[in-house]
């Protein structure tokens, strides 16, 4: 009995209890949020560049194409940089995270997830899970799948680029890029929908400071989600004749940045949370 009770509490914490919480809730709201009707428009960013890239790699190559593989990459790096993490991922984070809160209030159904024995943190937790595993599982699938396809007209010469060259170890980080993008903007966008009755407006002025990062001196680039991300790319972009030179983030920074931004806005999540009161009358 008394090993059951240890296994239960560490430091005098249920972890236990807290983990099937967790759990129970990450599955409900996959199930419920992420399934049905509501999700279309963010499979659609999800398949966008897939369909596009695979309807061109299966195209009937012209002769003189191959002489275009070494800009294959730099091809991807621009659809990645400017496509998915400024389109694509920031706008799904935006639908996905905002809801998870917002959405519960619109529909009423909040006080439900209040009126059980589970502790407002816990709620957060579970639910910015949720969020983060469906945005960061679809949007993998659709980096490494459109990644692929980019070198599916090149035929041996592609494969040999993954097999043995450095065609793996691109998609690998691109992927891990992927991950962290959901991670960061996917907290940043859950607090909102806590603290805003409309974050649409918020999250459109996160948009335009990412979007003029490059513009943005030095010490400005660094608040900012999108500088490290882009410290993290396998293949690095020219900012234009207008953008304004900086040294990217080495990527041990970069990923730590990342976490700590993370962890510290889900915990201001948490404790905004405590002090949440719902008034349905109000939205």
């Amino acid at each position: 009995m008394r090993e059951n009770r240890v296994s239960r509490e560490i430091g005098g914490l249920p972890w236990g209890l807290w983990l099937r919480q967790i759990e129970a809730i990450v599955r409900l709201e996959v199930r419920k949020n992420y399934l049905g009707r509501r999700a279309l428009w963010i499979y659609l960013l999800v398949l966008a560049p897939v369909f596009l890239i695979g309807v061109k790699a299966f195209m009937p190559s012209h002769e003189g194409e191959w002489s275009q593989f070494g800009k294959a990459g730099i091809t991807y790096a621009g659809i990645f940089q400017f496509y998915y993490l400024r389109v694509g991922i920031f706008f799904a984070c935006v639908g996905i995270f905002t809801y998870l809160f917002r959405g519960e209030v619109l529909e009423k159904s909040l006080h439900f997830y209040f009126l059980t024995p589970v502790r407002r943190e816990i709620l957060v937790v579970g639910k910015y899970l949720s969020g983060w595993i469906t945005a960061a599982t679809l949007f993998t699938i659709s980096v490494g799948l459109s990644f692929a396809f980019m070198y599916v007209p090149y035929g041996a010469m592609g494969s040999d680029y993954f097999g043995k060259g450095p065609g793996m170890g691109q998609l690998l980080s691109y992927m891990g890029v992927t991950l962290l993008a959901c991670l960061g903007y996917g907290s940043v966008f859950l607090l909102m929908g806590l603290i805003f009755r409309n974050p649409v407006i918020p999250a459109m002025a996160v948009l335009g400071w990412e979007s003029v990062n490059f513009l943005l001196p030095p010490f400005l680039k660094k608040v900012s989600v999108i500088y490290y991300l882009q410290s993290l790319c396998p293949v690095s972009l020219p900012s234009g004749p207008f953008g304004i030179l900086a040294d990217p983030s080495p990527a041990w920074l970069a990923v730590l940045g990342l976490l700590v931004l993370t962890l510290a806005v889900v915990g201001v999540a948490g404790l905004s949370i405590r002090r949440m009161e719902i008034n349905y009358g109000a939205d």
